[in-house]
């Protein structure tokens, strides 16, 4: 039995289509990733909180659901809502455990199918993403009302919301074997502090497979806390929302800088930019897939790169203090510096991919042959 649902957008467009997974209603940044596979790890993926997300591949949840493609450390979805063309009501795949649509159900979030999803993503790519809505309930009008109501990206405070409250060890296996059984201290050979501002199990895993003992620490951890820890080196993560919100963020980088290696990705790399002194922005729909082309200036070398975020480093701003060393072949963002006055990089794109390509998982490789030139 199949029941209405509207995805109403703060412009006042609306699309109808029929509701799965829960029932009720979702709001947030309506955003469109390219991925052709991979949606349950772009679900959990927490740098998606306070986002819908329409995926411009039209069929999705043809293999299901399972436990060990969560990227969420808490192994729930992030994403507040899950916009598609078609979705499979019968996975087939020996792995799976859940339909889509039964994930969906169980953890309260709306999905919204039978839309034309390549008409919003163009709408998107013109006007830019805004605040929406999808509901099973409501006039369309009122939904836009609605959307119109919600707080928009900016400003907000997203990663410290959702970062661990406790320091914690993690002692997964690595990505070589990609299971979650623990490893032997002895196998570590260096200790890396990683802030949680919303990080992916990926980047651990990847972490761990290098020979490094990773410590989690919250995302107001200061550099002192953090370097009271003996860290060989500190690990930036990924996260959702404004880079240049985060309580605290850019503070306790600054004051790490030149005393250990470090190594950001995404909101990492926004958050080392502004340490710094230099700015972020808001893009006008963000990076979100998996086929994103970045060239390495210095090599000249094209990486295609798995990306998931909304604001970029303004590189006009970045000063004598860092050079660009990455930037996106679509359009000439910044996606990778380098601090010339301390051991210091970060990327824009994610390297650990999950979903996506593994072209650039070398650069955990470099962070740690950094940390071995430091000792």
């Amino acid at each position: 039995m199949t029941k209405r649902a509207i995805l109403a957008l703060a412009d006042g467009t609306t699309f109808e289509g029929v509701s799965f997974g829960a029932t009720g209603e979702s709001t947030g940044e309506v955003v469109f990733n390219t991925s052709m596979s991979g949606y349950q790890e772009i679900l959990t993926d927490p740098s998606y909180v306070g986002q819908m997300v329409c995926m411009t591949y039209p069929e999705q949840g043809n293999y299901g659901v399972t436990a060990a493609d969560a990227e969420s450390v808490d192994a729930r979805p992030h994403a507040t809502g899950y916009i598609v063309r078609h979705y499979a009501e019968r996975p087939s795949n020996f792995r799976a455990e859940q339909s889509i649509a039964e994930y969906l159900g169980a953890h309260g979030i709306v999905g919204i199918s039978g839309l034309d999803t390549r008409r919003l993503t163009k709408h998107i790519r013109t006007v830019g993403a805004q605040m929406g809505v999808v509901a099973t309930e409501g006039s369309a009008q009122a939904l836009v009302a609605r959307a119109r109501s919600l707080p928009g990206m900016e400003g907000q405070d997203l990663a410290t919301r959702i970062s661990t409250k406790e320091r914690y060890e993690w002692r997964q296996g690595g990505a070589d074997c990609w299971t979650d059984a623990e490893r032997k201290d002895e196998a570590s050979r260096f200790h890396v502090v990683a802030y949680d501002w919303g990080l992916k199990r990926a980047m651990l895993r990847l972490l761990a497979e290098k020979g490094c003992r990773v410590t989690v620490v919250p995302a107001r951890t200061t550099a002192a806390e953090t370097l009271a820890l003996k860290p060989d080196g500190v690990f930036l993560t990924n996260g959702p929302g404004d880079p240049a919100a985060v309580v605290g963020g850019r503070e306790a980088v600054a004051g790490l800088l030149g005393k250990v290696p470090v190594f950001g990705i995404c909101l990492g790399h926004q958050i080392l930019a502004l340490a710094i002194g230099a700015r972020t922005y808001k893009l006008k729909f963000g990076h979100r897939g998996a086929n994103q082309p970045v060239k390495e200036l210095a090599t000249g070398k094209v990486d295609i790169t798995a990306q998931n975020h909304g604001f970029a480093v303004d590189d006009e701003s970045l000063g004598k203090r860092a050079k660009v060393t990455h930037v996106n072949l679509n359009d000439g963002t910044v996606e990778g510096i380098e601090v010339l006055d301390a051991p210091a990089f970060s990327v824009q794109y994610h390297p650990e991919s999950s979903p996506g390509p593994h072209d650039a998982r070398q650069l955990f490789g470099r962070f740690v042959a950094m940390m071995e030139r430091r000792r």
